[in-house]
């Protein structure tokens, strides 16, 4: 019993190689096993394969949609730098077509309206701009003339086409307005020291010549006519050393030497000083009334000029005949003690506008006056810690205030 299974093994395999259909049908299904092995084992590396592609894909998918996130990150950011730029940012296309312009480019363009860049007209001078080189235009808007430079680049082959023209836009009205401020300075400045040198060169024959007109007027005392002439000259020398010292004075502006003075004798000298120049133009001033024992810390030569100036003023306003009239009286103002010195003459006023005014350097009411008159004496006041203001007086005429600290015990 026991030997039996392998009687029948045998016998069928020997059935087997005896019988060549069941041979052919073994061989068959042996390969179709094999084939079948061979499929699955295919079949599981495909599978492994589409699972790493499709991690893989899913991964270039995840980056890049960073990449456009970020690309649109950056886009937006360049636009925001874009409309940012204090210069304007210009794109045109070969055919002159507007392709991109930012805020601060429509603003410069169409200063006259607003536009946008479907309706920006870009001036044919722009457009043919030279390129790499700067280059300014002058536009007429609104509100005055508008200065704009240009600057111009070709796009290179590779970034949209090759005739793409970007245009860097300025607005340098700012800077033409500082540079021909600076040559109106600079022009003001070679003026001042022209005019300083020609002071210097004249007044020291000016000197000379008031000297021996004050000799002259001393030898024709009382006698009539040549006393006139005398007075003529002296009037015209005073008045053109006046000038010189406001040029000199106005520009070099030296410290003032002050010492104690007594006003009364300070504006008795004023008035003798002035009187030629009254009597030139057929008018009189006066030392109307003054305390006699006032004193203020100041320098007289200085003084003398500012008293000079306005007097100058009075007669050049005031018609035939008017009367100038020079006071000095105490103040007491806070803590402080003050002197007021008040020029005043029966002219025509000072428009109400112009009372500030007239104390700036060129301003001046006179026809043909340099304007420096004023200023000068303002400088002069304010070096001697005082003020100097003006008003229109009710009864008419000009009224001018100076007034200064008192000075101290010593005298």
């Amino acid at each position: 019993m026991p030997n039996l299974p392998r009687i029948r093994q045998k016998s069928s395999s020997a059935a087997i190689a005896h019988n060549p259909s069941a041979q052919s049908l073994a061989q068959a299904f042996t390969a179709f096993k094999e084939a079948a092995g061979s499929l699955e084992t295919s079949y599981l590396q495909l599978q492994t394969e589409i699972a790493a592609l499709r991690r893989e894909l899913q991964e270039r998918n995840r980056d890049l949609a960073q990449s456009l996130q970020e690309n649109e990150r950056i886009r937006a950011y360049l636009g925001r730098i874009l409309e940012a730029l204090p210069c304007g940012v210009l794109v045109l296309n070969g055919f002159g077509r507007v392709q991109i312009a930012n805020p601060a480019a429509l603003r410069l363009l169409s200063a006259d309206s607003p536009s946008t860049i479907e309706t920006l007209q870009v001036p044919e001078s722009i457009r043919c701009a030279e390129t790499g080189i700067e280059q300014s235009w002058d536009f007429e808007a609104a509100d005055g003339i508008v200065h704009l430079a240009a600057t111009r680049a070709v796009l290179p082959a590779g970034f949209g086409s090759a005739e793409d023209s970007v245009f860097i836009l300025r607005d340098i009205t700012d800077e033409k307005r500082l540079e021909e401020a600076r040559e109106a300075a600079q022009r003001v400045q070679a003026l001042a020291e022209m005019s300083m040198l020609l002071a210097h060169e004249i007044r020291n024959p000016l000197a000379s010549m008031e000297l021996f007109a004050g000799l002259l007027a001393e030898a024709t005392e009382g006698h009539g006519e040549p006393r006139i002439w005398v007075d003529h000259l002296q009037a015209g020398l005073r008045g053109l050393a006046a000038t010189v010292n406001n040029v000199l004075q106005f520009h070099s502006q030296p410290a003032p030497q002050p010492v104690p003075r007594n006003l009364r004798l300070l504006l008795s000298h004023t008035v003798d000083f002035l009187a030629p120049l009254a009597r030139q133009s057929g008018m009189t001033i006066e030392l109307a009334e003054c305390d006699p024992e006032l004193y203020l810390q100041a320098d007289p030569h200085r003084l003398q000029q500012v008293f000079l100036n306005l007097g100058l003023n009075a007669f050049r306003v005031m018609p035939a005949g008017g009367r100038a009239s020079v006071s000095g009286r105490a103040l007491a103002r806070g803590d402080r003690n003050w002197v007021e010195v008040v020029f005043q003459d029966d002219g025509p006023g000072i428009p109400p506008g112009q009372l500030d005014a007239i104390f700036q350097p060129g301003v001046s009411t006179n026809p043909g006056s340099p304007g420096l008159g004023l200023a000068v004496s303002k400088k002069i006041v304010e070096q001697h810690g005082g003020v100097i203001y003006a008003e229109n007086a009710p009864e008419g005429g000009a009224r001018f205030h100076l007034e200064f600290p008192v000075a101290g015990a010593e005298r």
